[in-house]
């Protein structure tokens, strides 16, 4: 429905644009600190490091790659979009790279989530086409 606000995505702002534009080619970015003594990753995008308070933080390609630190299967949501998704996974993951990033596991059922399980990026597209693909993770491939 057209003008009804979005919940399940944020705004792509001239900051986020970079982040927004390589997941549209399916590439995480992360931040990290240039900073002496700091060169710390983090995760949601900031304009300046949250451990040290540099600014000169500068956008990163991730691997992709994560383990599952901890998850909820939400069984009810009335909020929409989220209520034509349920059940779903909201999870933390830890990125090879360092910081932690709330998300969403697909393809795989609750009980078989494990605490520390290989995950992988993936996205979900807008099925209306208006807002760029969000990062999701999924089990990594021979994960079990």
């Amino acid at each position: 429905m057209a003008g009804t606000p979005r919940f399940d995505v944020p705004e792509v702002d001239n900051f986020t644009r970079p982040y927004w534009d390589a997941a549209a080619e399916g590439k995480l970015l992360i931040r990290r600190c240039r900073a002496r003594g700091c060169g710390k990753a983090h995760h949601y995008p900031r304009e300046f490091c949250p451990r040290c308070w540099s600014a000169d933080v500068v956008w990163e390609q991730a691997s992709g790659r994560a383990t599952l630190y901890t998850w909820s299967v939400v069984h009810v949501n009335d909020l929409a979009p989220f209520d034509a998704r349920v059940p779903y996974t909201a999870a933390v993951v830890d990125l090879d790279e360092g910081p932690r990033m709330m998300t969403e596991v697909i393809d795989c059922p609750g009980a078989e989530l494990r605490i520390g399980m290989p995950l992988r990026a993936d996205y979900r597209s807008d099925p209306e086409g208006d807002l760029p693909p969000v990062p999701v993770f999924r089990p990594s491939v021979g994960a079990g």
